[in-house]
């Protein structure tokens, strides 16, 4: 007990106990260390998703940020979403910003490569018929879309301009022999084996990223996407 505790009196050379000089005792509670953001107090509450468990951090959020946004708080206080939750905000808005800018500079490669703006919109036509194929996919498979899918949308565009350049140069090669309807067939008839295998692969290499939680709906766009895309176009 406290009371017992010895101290050392310079005035009698010797150890008395506490109680002789204090009157008494009393207890505080003290942060021994006060946290800030933004130079405002702060209390952190953390939470991590099961790693055997197929939840993210994005499926815990969504259940519980009702039930916090519901509560009632004194004068003066707030509540902020912070960790996988804020970062993946703030790369979202990064990466919606950039985005358009990455497919302009993508256009403007692809004008320059055929020096023809009619071939350029040929090719980025394909694009979208991707759309077609990535809806139904999310659909069936149940996988909500995430940022992930975003990064899958941006390769997946890269991989239709890719099959789209390497058609409309058969056909300007068949153009200098041939007249352009024939061309036209016998290049999609000649780069139509390579380019089903190639989607093939890549389809079947994906796969497998379905079973990933992080990765399952990066996996979803570009496999449905390409899949659907590859055969109309």
């Amino acid at each position: 007990h406290l009371n017992n505790v010895l101290v050392w009196s310079q005035s009698r050379q010797q150890y008395i106990p506490l109680s002789n000089v204090v009157s008494g005792f009393h207890l505080e509670w003290e942060d021994p260390l006060i946290l800030r953001r933004d130079r405002s107090r702060v209390l952190t509450v953390q939470t991590d998703p099961d790693p055997l468990s197929h939840q993210t951090s994005g499926d815990i959020l969504s259940r519980v940020k009702p039930q916090i946004d519901a509560l009632a708080l004194p004068h003066g206080y707030s509540i902020e979403w912070g960790g996988d939750a804020e970062n993946s905000s703030e790369a979202q808005q990064g990466l919606f910003t950039t985005l358009p800018l990455g497919y302009l500079v993508m256009f403007v490669i692809t004008v320059l490569m055929f020096s023809s703006l009619k071939n350029a919109i040929a090719i980025w036509l394909t694009v979208p018929l991707a759309l077609i194929g990535v809806t139904p996919g999310f659909l069936i498979t149940g996988i909500p879309f995430g940022f992930m899918a975003l990064i899958g949308l941006l390769s997946l565009s890269g991989m239709l301009i890719r099959n789209g350049i390497v058609l409309v140069e058969e056909i300007e090669q068949q153009k200098q022999e041939k007249a352009q309807q024939d061309a036209i067939i016998d290049a999609a008839t000649s780069r139509l084996r390579p380019i089903l295998l190639t989607a093939f692969t890549t389809v079947l290499g994906l796969a497998p990223l379905l079973l990933d939680v992080f990765f399952q709906s990066m996996a979803v766009v570009i496999m449905f996407g390409l899949g659907f895309a590859t055969i109309l176009t």
